[in-house]
């Protein structure tokens, strides 16, 4: 898939709306995200991080604006065109919040053999990237157990085995630590910035404030109007408490110390966004 311009943005958002049967959540997102980079995409439940994500990954298309992959635009009509939507395929891997949504094969095997498969990739080559991405992510005494029977821990490693496997140049996360255990959640930041330094971009929808500084190299935060609040370095969006109080990722908790009372900001416990 040649880019008609080579000097365009990996992905260029364009004045992009999008309702939920008339619910608002996206009301005009206008971004870019370079090759190789590291962006997360900060926000509240509800304020369309997840939805401008799914749109990255062309499971959604906009109401009105416009989204560009590699200088060609990304909609329904580009993704019916074989030649596109193979190489956008093979090029752009999502890792859901909910693994169950990801997983559907009888066995770990099959699951991380899927991708490669669908690609056409000989037999030999499916293999080897099967056993490599089944050892990188620790899931050999898994292989042949059923994805379903799984922990929620084990199912997040194997719904991002099933990617890697493809070798995808982009990777797009979802909420990726939520409802994950500490030492599940310190792997998966571990191996995304494992997997930047091997040259992948890497595009991150959270509200887990205490991983951004690990997963990223520029923050976005979203605003509960469905409009981006601000960009910057995370730690700058991390020291600014007014932007994070008006996207709701924290909230001033009162103390009370020798009867004085002062606001300490909270971030808000980790939760589900169900795809808004």
């Amino acid at each position: 898939m040649a880019a008609k311009n080579a000097d365009a943005p990996l992905f260029l958002v364009e004045d992009v709306h999008f309702s939920y049967e008339g619910a608002p959540a996206l009301a005009g997102a206008t971004l870019s995200v370079e090759r190789g980079e590291r962006v997360a995409l900060l926000g509240a439940n509800g304020s369309g991080k997840s939805t401008l994500l799914k749109m990255l990954d062309g499971l959604l298309f906009p109401d009105r604006g416009r989204i560009g992959f590699m200088g060609q635009e990304l909609s329904e009509a580009t993704l019916r065109l074989d030649s596109f939507s193979r190489e956008f395929r093979r090029r752009v891997g999502f890792v859901f919040q909910n693994a169950d949504a990801q997983l559907f094969s009888p066995t770990v095997r099959d699951e991380v053999a899927f991708g490669p498969l669908h690609l056409g990739l000989p037999d030999d080559e499916v293999e080897r990237r099967v056993e490599d991405t089944i050892h990188i992510l620790g899931l050999g005494h898994l292989k042949e157990r059923a994805p379903y029977h799984l922990s929620g821990g084990e199912k997040k490693r194997v719904a991002l085995a099933s990617v890697l496997a493809i070798n995808p140049d982009v990777l797009l996360f979802d909420e990726p630590t939520a409802g994950l255990d500490p030492k599940t959640s310190s792997f998966l930041v571990s191996l995304a910035g494992d997997l930047h330094e091997a040259g992948k971009t890497i595009i991150t929808a959270t509200q887990d404030l205490s991983i951004v500084g690990d997963i990223a190299d520029r923050a976005l935060v979203m605003g509960e109007d469905h409009r981006l609040a601000g960009e910057g370095p995370p730690a700058a969006v991390l020291a600014d408490r007014e932007l994070l109080l008006r996207a709701n990722l924290i909230h001033d908790h009162p103390h009370r110390h020798g009867g004085v009372e002062h606001y300490h900001p909270h971030s808000h416990v980790e939760g589900h966004e169900h795809g808004h």
